[in-house]
């Protein structure tokens, strides 16, 4: 690990100032980014403490939840109201990490996460997400939990994190303060990007930026699910992961609200899936043209071809839980 400065902000505004430099990094839980400096993928040259800001706890926002950037993994997936109105939330948390890790790790840390891709993490492989313009060593190499959706020329590496699945599908929002004080809000499926030509960029945060909060949005009726498939039971990534918030009415989905982990650069969400459902009577024919649908475009890059017929296999068995089938 290389020295760096250790800054401690007095207040938000100060935090922004100091995040203005492009040397330096926020630093909360630092479950992801310590592990990054340690093997000298980042190199920050101050580190900015924000643990003492105002920005914990969970509370009412209007019908809905605010929570704020700080609060631990675990107490979010603690709460009695996520656990209530929102266990799509809980279960997708409760699926990632160790208990200390989740002791640690905030929510605005848990969307700024960066990819486990093997090749971003080895210095002596290319990387274009590390070191831009190198090459990408996981196109053509050994590439299993690499994208099948969404992934470019530049980069195939996909994102690792429970939390953003399941707060995509239940279609929350981050919120941004910039350097400025001005208050932004992103829609959660809006703040990771996609590869491209510049996969070095994970999400939508610019210098300076801070997440204050994630919001929820009133809940909904209906059954909620996370289903994670990983190469082990506990502390692994997932190779696919389903968020499902499905409601059912007088015989047909009436509402329903599907995202997707490791799967692509970023939680999966395509609109198209709810769009056919809704309206409609469950049946496997149904559940069938869903992942279809899902996987018209999808690419595999060798060794993660298993990943195609493994999401749809994974759709179709959450789908039947969720409208009352058997598996």
């Amino acid at each position: 690990m290389k020295p760096f400065d250790y800054q401690r902000p007095h207040g938000l505004g100060d935090a922004h100032h100091l995040l203005v430099d492009d040397g330096a990094k926020p630093i909360a839980g630092g479950t992801n980014l310590l592990d990054l400096m340690k093997l000298e993928v980042e190199t920050p040259q101050a580190l900015v403490d924000m643990n003492r800001l105002p920005l914990g706890g969970i509370e009412a926002d209007g019908e809905g939840l605010r929570i704020g950037a700080l609060v631990s993994n675990s107490a979010c997936a603690a709460d009695p109201r996520i656990r209530a109105d929102y266990p799509v939330l809980a279960r997708a948390i409760l699926a990632g990490a160790t208990f200390q890790l989740r002791n640690k790790a905030t929510t605005g840390g848990n969307l700024c996460q960066r990819t486990r891709c093997y090749y971003f993490t080895d210095l002596s492989q290319a990387c274009n997400k590390r070191a831009p313009g190198t090459g990408c060593a996981a196109i053509g190499g050994f590439n299993r939990i690499h994208a099948i959706l969404g992934a470019s020329d530049a980069c195939i590496a996909t994102y690792p994190g429970d939390m953003a699945v399941a707060l995509s599908a239940l279609d929350a929002t981050v919120e941004i303060v910039g350097s400025s004080g001005d208050k932004r809000l992103v829609p959660v499926r809006d703040f990771h990007r996609l590869p491209g030509d510049t996969p070095e960029h994970d999400n939508v945060l610019e210098p300076g930026d801070v997440i204050t909060a994630v919001l929820l949005p009133a809940s909904v009726r209906g059954t909620q699910l996370y289903r994670k498939v990983r190469d082990r039971a506990s502390y692994a990534f997932a190779l696919v992961s389903v968020a499902a918030v499905i409601q059912i009415d007088d015989g047909v989905i009436a509402r329903a609200r599907l995202a997707f982990g490791g799967l692509a650069h970023k939680p999966w969400h395509d609109a198209r899936l709810e769009a056919l459902l809704e309206g409609q009577a469950p049946s496997d024919a149904l559940f069938d043209q869903a992942a279809a649908l899902l996987l018209e475009d999808a690419r595999g890059q060798g060794s993660n071809d298993f990943k195609i017929p493994l999401t749809r296999r994974t759709l179709k068995a959450v789908l039947r839980e969720a409208t009352g089938g058997t598996l």
